[in-house]
């Protein structure tokens, strides 16, 4: 009896468990259905907002879709993206981050999420973080545009040594030469190893940057420096002869050490000669300014020739100050004046200016403060540009 009662049951239930299984997996089915619909409506949506620059509302249908579809790495990658255009770094690396925390991902999209988060660090300015991000992309198809964020970081936090390894790197690949900005590197070790009294290490410096770039001014221009304040004057007035010779457009730079070498080895003629040259084939007010050093009877002479030749409110307060000039005691008194009225005008003129960014200074900088461009400020004032 109770084996008919337990057969009758099983007869029972194997349909009912057969039914309910069935009904289970249609409901799967066309939960599935619904969600992989539901999903690519909801991508082609993002694009259709994307194509429109409506971002917020791209960014809301991409969300959507991956809530559908969480293993999509496109629309991942396609997320972070617009997150980080849009500004919202935090977002991106977050969506980047959960990523590369898959154990699924195929190892070229490692590669991309890595860079995409490095991307995302150096947006936000978070440096550290991009530079280490950055440095896990060694060897990977990313390498090269790795090194490329890497080297601006490196010359902010002022690493030279790393900088030269990297653009050693760089170099001789399809993004041209990076020879003259390992120069700089270079010559930025040379002024730290002067600053620590080394003078030996700073020349081996020096000489590396001539021959990286041996058209290059600022190698020259330091080398010459180290040879003056260790006495040698006759062959620092050389070097810079030859540079000056050399690259006759970087004389205005060198007036100042050329009067002074001048002055120490009694090469005043050889320098004047050198000045007269310069002054001729291209007018500056510093080249005439280290003629009248070399020849202050003849200041007056001297300016009144350049502006002559060029219109230049610097000139006219040089000319205005000249002592050698006779005054009489009312026209003394109308010289300050002008001197003061016309020295004030021409101050904004004496600067240097940024050929990329515009960015003006006082001094002569080789790598611009503003876009951290080198060698973009020509070696003329802004009057006379």
């Amino acid at each position: 009896m109770n084996w008919a009662f337990d057969a009758t049951t099983l007869l029972w239930a194997l349909p009912l468990t057969f039914t309910c299984g069935w009904l289970a997996s249609r409901l799967d089915v066309r939960q599935w259905r619904r969600s992989e619909q539901q999903a690519p409506k909801a991508y082609f949506r993002g694009l259709n907002f994307l194509l429109n620059e409506q971002q917020d509302q791209a960014i809301d249908a991409f969300i959507e879709a991956v809530q559908h579809d969480p293993e999509t790495s496109e629309l991942h990658f396609a997320l972070g993206n617009l997150f980080r255009r849009r500004g919202d770094y935090d977002r991106a690396v977050r969506v980047h981050e959960h990523l590369l925390a898959r154990s699924d991902l195929s190892q070229a999209d490692r590669h991309r999420a890595q860079h995409g988060l490095a991307m995302d660090f150096l947006k936000a300015g978070l440096l550290d973080r991009a530079e280490s991000a950055l440095r896990k992309l060694d060897g990977t198809p990313y390498a090269t545009e790795a090194q490329l964020a890497l080297l601006p970081i490196l010359e902010r936090s002022r690493d030279w040594v790393q900088a030269i390894d990297t653009a050693s790197k760089l170099e001789g690949g399809n993004r041209g030469s990076f020879q003259s900005r390992s120069a700089h590197y270079h010559c930025e070790l040379a002024a730290q190893a002067l600053h620590t009294s080394q003078p030996d290490q700073a020349k081996q410096h020096l000489e590396i940057a001539k021959t990286l770039s041996p058209q290059a001014a600022r190698p020259s221009i330091a080398l010459a420096n180290v040879y003056a304040a260790a006495g040698d004057d006759d062959k620092a007035l050389t070097l810079l002869l030859n540079l000056a010779n050399a690259t006759p457009h970087i004389v205005p730079l060198l007036c100042t050490q050329l009067v002074q070498l001048a002055n120490k080895c009694q090469a005043q003629d050889r320098v004047l000669a050198l000045l007269q040259f310069a002054d001729n084939v291209a007018p500056s007010i510093d080249v005439t300014q280290a003629m009248s050093a070399l020849q202050p009877q003849a200041t007056t002479a001297l300016f009144e020739s350049h502006l002559n030749r060029q219109a230049s409110l610097a000139a006219v307060a040089y000319v205005l100050a000249d002592n050698n000039r006779t005054h009489t005691e009312t026209t003394e008194a109308l010289t300050k004046a002008m001197t003061s009225a016309i020295t004030k005008a021409a101050a904004p003129l004496t600067r240097y200016r940024c050929a990329a960014c515009g960015f003006e200074a006082k001094t002569y900088f080789w790598q611009c403060p503003g876009c951290q461009g080198w060698e973009t400020f020509p070696a003329r004032r802004v009057e006379e540009l």
